[in-house]
Parts: structure tokens; sequence; C-alpha cells
């Protein structure tokens, strides 16, 4: 079984760049894949590897500046679902394009998984989904609102459009791992809002801690890896991804005019040109050609 650690920690590192080499470094010595995002803001990413090649990496991630503390969420596999490993550096970890926006000073009120039921059944709270769409169309809490935004970056925007019709209301947001609503509810309380919630650990630690009897979750969790999607426990759901757009692929995708493996799915036939797709099943030739050999192909990574 190959432990899947997702982990992110807002805090200031002056010179990012001097931490990406030996990040990198140690996890090829340890056989850890996964993608670790840096930036001035802190540290954000999934990796994967066996129990001491995570451990060193964790190790190694705690004793970065202001690191101490991190939190971090554990899964399995029963597979490596990385290809490679990467060490990115990045402008903000998750990105939200807004200048003035620090988890580090403020943020909502924290709500475990244990009472986050209640929160959000009472009818003064409003409860906000901060995904992506294709990640609310898999799986959501019940009456949570969709935004039906296609990135982080149109949250703030969305949210100056529908202030209004959460007036006098509390608020409680939730995302897969915690880290959107770091920023998401620092950018409310700067707007004014100041009965704020999220989902401690978000939507993993709720589906980890949470028996599926009684659950207020419904559907499967995205998630940016090679399983595609968890369910209650933490197990492994039925998605798989489209090579073309990454966006999840149920059975019945599949059996759509539109799918064609690892070119095209309903949700991006549009989205790419017929010179994109026919490098697309290319791609697609040359890593079943490497199957038939035996050998990995990083194609779809």
């Amino acid at each position: 079984m190959i432990t899947v650690a997702a982990l992110y920690h807002f805090t200031k590192f002056p010179d990012p760049a001097a931490l990406q080499a030996p990040l990198a470094d140690l996890a090829r010595a340890q056989g850890v894949k996964g993608s670790l995002l840096l930036a001035r803001e802190g540290i954000n990413g999934t990796i994967a590897g066996s129990r001491a090649g995570i451990d060193a990496m964790l190790s190694h991630i705690r004793a970065l500046p202001g690191c101490a503390d991190l939190e971090w969420k554990e899964s399995g596999a029963p597979k490596m679902p990385f290809g490679k490993m990467k060490v990115r550096l990045k402008r903000e970890i998750v990105t939200m394009g807004i200048a003035d926006v620090d988890p580090r000073a403020r943020v909502g009120h924290y709500v475990e998984p244990a009472a986050w039921n209640d929160l959000i059944a009472s009818p003064d709270t409003v409860v906000i989904d901060t995904r992506n769409d294709y990640e609310v169309e898999i799986g959501t809490f019940e009456g949570a609102i969709d935004p039906q935004t296609k990135s982080f970056r149109e949250f703030p925007d969305w949210w100056r459009e529908n202030a209004p019709r959460f007036h006098n209301k509390r608020v409680a947001m939730f995302c897969t791992g915690g880290i959107r609503c770091e920023k998401a509810t620092n950018f409310l309380i700067s707007e004014g809002v100041t009965d704020v919630y999220h989902l401690k650990g978000g939507i993993l630690k709720y589906l980890e801690e949470m028996p599926a009897e009684g659950s207020l979750w419904n559907g499967d969790c995205f998630v940016f890896d090679n399983r595609v999607s968890l369910r209650h426990g933490l197990e492994v759901g039925d998605y798989e991804s489209c090579h073309a757009c990454r966006r999840p692929v149920s059975a019945q995708d599949k059996q759509h005019p539109d799918f064609e493996q690892g070119v095209s799915c309903p949700r991006c036939i549009g989205e790419f040109s017929d010179a994109d797709r026919a490098r697309f099943r290319e791609r697609e030739h040359q890593m079943r050609l490497a199957a038939k050999r035996g050998e990995a192909h990083l194609g779809r990574d």
C-alpha cells in the first residue's frame, strides 16, 4: 500500500527558490512522487510513496521556516498515483488573485467534522462549496451552494455579486483539504462578513472520520491524482480521469459519443482543436505501446 499525504501550510518563505532543489532531491532519493508548490506564502501539495519515504519528506518540510506545526492528511492507494515528482515555484500556493489576502492574519472559525452536520443543517447557515464546477459535479454536501466557478480566481467576483443573498446569515465553507477555505474565509472577513466558518481538514477529513450512515455528504470527492475520487473511509471511487482535460469521467460518460480514450470527454470536446486531439491520440498510442512492453510512460502525469 502506498501512503498518500496531502498537505499545505501558510508561512513566510523569503526565498522559496532556495527550498526547491533540496525537496526535489530528497523526494528522488526516497522514491516519493507527486506535486509540491512553493511560494512566498507557504507550501501546498500531495505526495505519495513508502511509509519511510513520506516520513522523511514530512520531517524535512516540518523543519522549513514556520512549518513546525504542519498538519497533513493521509490516505492509501493500491499503487503509485503519480508518474513523477514536481516541485514548482508559484506566486500563490492556491491561486485566488487577490493581493492582500493573508490567512496568516485571520481566518474563519474552524469546525471539526463531528460538529459540521449540526452547523450546516441550521436554517440560519448558508453553505458554500468553494471548489471548481467539475469537482462539485461528482459530490458535495446536502444543500450546499455551487458557485459554478471554473477556477478559484472566480470566487471573489462571484461572492461580491451574490453577497446580498447571504445578509444576516452564518457562512460555512468547505473544500477538498482546507486550503481554499483558508483564503476564502480571510477574503470574506476583509469584505465585512463576521460570522464565517470552515470545515477543518476539508472534505477529506470529514470522509475519513464521519461514517456513511448519518453523513450529509453525497457522491465522491475529486482528488488531484490518479485515484481521481475518494469516498467515505477514503476508499477509491469508480471515476477515471479524462487525459485531455483532467476532469473526472464516469462509466456513463465513457458511453457518450464525445468520449474517446485519452483524447476527449463530453465536457472538453469543444475545448481543443483537431491538432490537439491528433496529438492526444498519438500520446495515447505511445502509452499503449509502452504498456505492452511493460514500461512506464509519463504522458498522463
